[in-house]
């Protein structure tokens, strides 16, 4: 009995312990956030001190769709429903996708790409309020609890200079929000107000929206009038220091073409930069792909380079189609 008592008390203390170190956690969280950006400490340690981790939230980012194999994941979004509904958004938006195409050098296809990638043109915006899924991530998820945590801190400054319900606003289980899924950082960085109507409003207004996904690409160096990727043949296997997972454009094309490239088509490769090769896993096959600066520009909305493709792909559907209508 005795010692049965003692291990209750143990775990009693344990527990104790674990809420003592989270809620100082919270605390010295709340003051650093209070001191960059000067909102009220108490305020941000009563609203996190009520939350609960939401596990359906871990659960989705242990298992994202990029962790697909490339034949698995692109059929997930090139589909014919989402070129249809592509085409109407752009038809509908065309005076200002082509006041953003000559403002940023962002060609309008690739704004409507990834608009219809990021949230089916304003249908799926996420269901998880982001205040719970940035605290779950940021306390529960210790892979990537630094990152998080700071998104939280940009997600209370957001509000505030915003203007948004903290507890209301909903989005991706990562925090991501509105029409093109803006994490705060991004949102407070690179939206902008595109219809001059004095509010930078991602979470209903595409026009915002348009106008501020220009704005992101531009921000990170989008080249325009410059292409993104192209199809290559492989004459050999391509090694390891060719072929690898860096996310940095360290090869120039005259190293590809040494380790066995050639175009699939036709292609101006006189001025390219600095380049990276890619391989896409088909059922049966690899698929290999050159990607060039604007390539890593769409990586830094979204690293993974299988979603880099996708959009890229969708992109060249769009334009094509909207060329025959």
């Amino acid at each position: 009995m005795r010692a049965l008592i003692s291990s209750f008390i143990c775990a009693g203390t344990l527990i104790f312990s674990l809420s003592v170190v989270a809620q100082q956690e919270i605390e010295q969280f709340a003051q650093q956030v209070s001191e960059k950006y000067g909102i009220s400490s108490d305020a941000i340690i009563e609203t996190l001190s009520i939350l609960e981790k939401n596990q359906a939230i871990i659960d989705a980012i242990s298992s994202p769709w990029e962790a697909k194999p490339w034949h698995q994941y692109y059929p997930l979004f090139l589909t014919e429903k989402r070129l249809e509904k592509g085409l109407v958004f752009w038809q509908q938006h065309a005076d200002v996708l082509k006041r953003a195409e000559s403002e940023t050098g962002v060609p309008a296809e690739i704004i409507v790409a990834i608009l219809g990638i990021e949230s089916f043109y304003g249908t799926y915006t996420g269901k998880y309020p982001v205040l719970e899924s940035l605290y779950t991530l940021g306390f529960h998820y210790p892979p990537r609890q630094t990152f998080f945590r700071k998104e939280l801190g940009e997600f209370f400054a957001l509000v505030q200079e915003e203007n948004f319900a903290l507890k209301e606003v909903k989005g991706s289980y990562a925090g991501a929000m509105g029409w093109g899924q803006f994490i705060p950082s991004s949102y407070r960085y690179y939206a902008v107000d595109f219809d001059n109507d004095g509010v930078r409003d991602l979470l209903s207004n595409p026009v915002d929206a348009i106008g501020s996904v220009a704005n992101y690409f531009k921000k990170h160096g989008w080249l325009a009038n410059q292409g993104v990727a192209f199809q290559v043949k492989m004459r050999k296997a391509p090694l390891g220091e060719i072929l690898n997972k860096n996310r940095r454009f360290s090869h120039s094309w005259e190293e590809l073409v040494s380790a066995g490239a050639v175009p699939e088509q036709e292609q101006n490769t006189d001025t390219l930069g600095p380049v990276k090769l890619y391989a896409f896993q088909q059922p049966d096959k690899k698929e290999y792909w050159v990607g060039q600066k604007n390539f890593y520009v769409i990586t830094r909305y979204n690293h993974s380079p299988l979603y880099a493709m996708v959009v890229y792909q969708f992109s060249q559907q769009l334009k094509k189609a909207r060329v025959s209508q």
